[in-house]
């Protein structure tokens, strides 16, 4: 996949731009509804991607090997969807053909984040619905079948808990973990 194509996959969500907070004690992640400081809330994207890192310095470069380990990106991701197998959903723009899509389904942070600035303490901003699939988006798409072996036995699915059960129980001694 070219870069062009690998940066294509992103929906302009805003999701993953939304600060997380992690328990120091237990790792449990929490989701927030405050936005980066870089992230345009009415457009969902940054207002200064190629150079986001000199200000946001902890701001994470997506890479396959990245989106693998982590635990922090949105169900309806399609880095995620993708490493786990499935399929892009009918909002997104890859598939849509139109950007707004994402927005209609109820998927983007429009309308629902807090800017930075205005936010004050982090703790007092935790939230479910980041972490969660909105019922709007239609259900998640399946993962898609993968050729076994001849001869292979039953496949073991191994089920994760969903990141939205860390976002209801906040930890203390939280820590930013933002995108």
């Amino acid at each position: 996949m070219t870069r062009a194509e690998w940066e294509s996959l992103c929906d302009g969500c805003g999701r993953c731009c939304l600060h997380k907070l992690r328990d120091e004690e237990t790792d449990a992640l929490a989701f927030t509804e405050v936005a980066c400081r870089l992230l345009d809330i009415a457009s969902c994207r940054c207002a200064d991607y190629e150079r986001r890192r000199r200000w946001v310095p902890d701001c994470v470069k997506l890479t396959p090997r990245r989106v693998a380990a982590a635990d922090w990106l949105p169900p309806t991701c399609a880095y995620r969807l993708l490493a786990e197998g499935k399929d892009l959903p009918w909002w997104h723009p890859l598939v849509s053909g139109d950007p707004e899509t994402v927005h209609r389904a109820g998927v983007s942070v429009r309308g629902r984040a807090v800017r930075e600035r205005d936010a004050g303490a982090f703790e007092d901003h935790v939230a479910a619905w980041p972490g969660r699939w909105p019922r709007r988006a239609g259900p998640p798409p399946p993962a898609l079948p993968r050729p076994r072996a001849a001869g292979a036995g039953p496949r073991t699915v191994v089920r994760r808990v969903p990141a939205a059960a860390a976002a209801r129980a906040p930890g203390r001694g939280a820590r930013n973990g933002t995108a």
